[in-house]
């Protein structure tokens, strides 16, 4: 979880896992486009969110594509925000129930 959260740290980084959040199946030349950083600026970007699980490549002919994987992503929320956020959203239904049963 440590390597998700430092991965998520860096803001050319979250530009990267959006980027393939619009569009999935990137090659590098694509993402360095998106960025103003040289090829392997990028790389050791990519190489980061591969080692937290963020992002898996394939070989495709030549290419090499790269896909977001949402899932340790999820599991931070679902560990974290997911309990916190319960008992706000638990009280903001009791207050709406409240407030449409009065007159």
């Amino acid at each position: 979880m440590d390597l998700v959260f430092k991965a998520l740290a860096d803001p050319t980084r979250r530009d990267l896992l959006d980027a393939l959040f619009v569009q999935d199946g990137q090659t590098l030349s694509a993402l360095q486009a998106r960025v103003p950083m040289s090829r392997f600026g990028v790389m050791k970007h990519l190489k980061v969110l591969q080692e937290a699980g963020l992002v898996t490549s394939r070989k495709s002919g030549r290419e090499k594509l790269h896909f977001l994987n949402p899932v340790p992503i999820r599991l931070i929320h679902d560990r974290w925000v997911s309990k916190y956020a319960q008992p706000w959203a638990a009280g903001l239904t009791e207050l709406k129930t409240h407030l449409e049963e009065t007159p």
